[in-house]
């Protein structure tokens, strides 16, 4: 399967317009971004949990990232809420699942495959500092290595955003909306700009709130396929 699987073009999805599509484990749904593969695959997507379901345990060959945007996360190392970021490294195994149901937004198999750093973040109510060199935006840093950088931004109301990606850069609407290249981009949408783009933004009337993640889209299609 293949889906925006060209990381040499501009893609916008407005996921929130999207039907759920079932998972291979009952009561676990997706709307897909992008993925290149089948149920190993490297893929973008934001994935619902129903109240009470689970996925059997499993190894995570490639890493995983995501942020919980609604409801409680659970595995064996607690419970995250809404508002947690967490990345579990290559060869890291889990058994997921929510008791009360959760709403995701992840990444699989987008990691260097060397890499063995575990993040677990809880960021509710975590301070936001001014970014020096971008006017109308605040930063709240997740996660920062030598091949990418993973962030919140807020973006003040009516604010005109830049935002050079020699990268290549992802966003994810959290909250508010944003208009660029003549589109509106409401909660749930995902930009993804390929390497050597650079962004010309304009908040909306009430801000915005954004996920935000550049420069790992460097030679990206060379590293892409789980093997």
């Amino acid at each position: 399967m293949e889906i925006n699987a060209d990381f040499s073009r501009r893609v916008a999805v407005h996921a929130a317009r999207m039907p759920w599509v079932p998972s291979p484990m009952a009561g676990v749904e997706r709307r897909m971004l992008d993925r290149i593969g089948d149920e190993v695959a490297r893929a973008t997507s934001i994935v619902r949990y129903a109240p009470g379901s689970r996925f059997s345990a499993h190894t995570h060959g490639g890493g995983e990232e995501f942020l919980v945007l609604d409801g409680v996360f659970h595995d064996e190392h607690g419970d995250f809420p809404a508002g947690s970021y967490v990345r579990n490294p290559p060869t890291s195994r889990h058994t997921p699942g929510s008791v009360p149901g959760c709403v995701l937004f992840v990444k699989l198999w987008q990691f260097d495959l060397a890499d063995r750093h575990e993040v677990l973040l809880d960021i509710t109510g975590t301070d936001y500092t001014a970014a020096a060199d971008r006017p109308g935006v605040e930063l709240l840093p997740l996660f920062r290595d030598d091949r990418e950088d993973v962030r919140l931004e807020r973006w003040i109301r009516h604010a005109s955003i830049s935002l050079d990606a020699p990268g290549g850069a992802e966003l994810l609407v959290l909250d508010g909306r944003f208009e660029e290249n003549d589109e509106n981009f409401e909660p749930l949408s995902w930009l993804r700009l390929p390497a050597g783009s650079a962004l010309q933004a304009k908040a909306g009337p009430d801000g915005c709130r954004l996920w935000i993640k550049t420069g790992h889209l460097l030679n990206v299609q060379e590293r892409s396929k789980p093997g």
